[in-house]
């Protein structure tokens, strides 16, 4: 699986003028399912996330996890993060079939929850209207 964390002061996912889901503090998530996925890659990518030393501790380092500062996680379908770029237009075909990568994108939420983390989420395959407000900003990507 693949993944773009944003820090983030708020977040909020927009799909046809209403709001889907919305977070303070803590991460934005967007994550792709990638072919050959599985729920293993999941798990370990929930579990890494939650334990990711990134937001500051009273003296400004990165020594806090999103559970030890009392984040949320928006987490947002982006199957755009599989892209090819070999040549002008990119393509997709390394992401999973859409059913595989939705399946796969429930599985990593319920997984977050189960880290403790609560959870925010667009819709899956909807076209959205993604807002933030990026701190720091820290902007990390990651496979799995």
């Amino acid at each position: 699986m693949r993944a773009v964390l944003q820090r983030v002061s708020r977040a909020s996912v927009t799909v046809d003028g209403a709001i889907t889901g919305e977070i303070g503090a803590g991460l934005l998530i967007l994550v792709c399912a990638m072919e050959g996925d599985t729920d293993e890659k999941a798990l370990l990518l929930a579990a890494k996330i939650a334990k990711l030393r990134i937001f500051k501790d009273d003296q400004g380092k990165m020594n806090l996890s999103i559970r030890d500062i009392g984040g949320a996680a928006l987490i947002v379908s982006q199957f755009t993060l599989a892209a090819d770029l070999r040549g002008n237009r990119p393509g997709f075909s390394t992401a999973a079939k859409p059913e595989e990568g939705r399946r796969l994108y429930e599985r990593f939420t319920r997984a977050m929850q189960d880290e403790g983390i609560p959870t925010a989420n667009g819709i899956f395959g909807a076209d959205m209207d993604v807002s933030l407000n990026n701190d720091g900003p820290v902007t990390i990507w990651m496979d799995m």
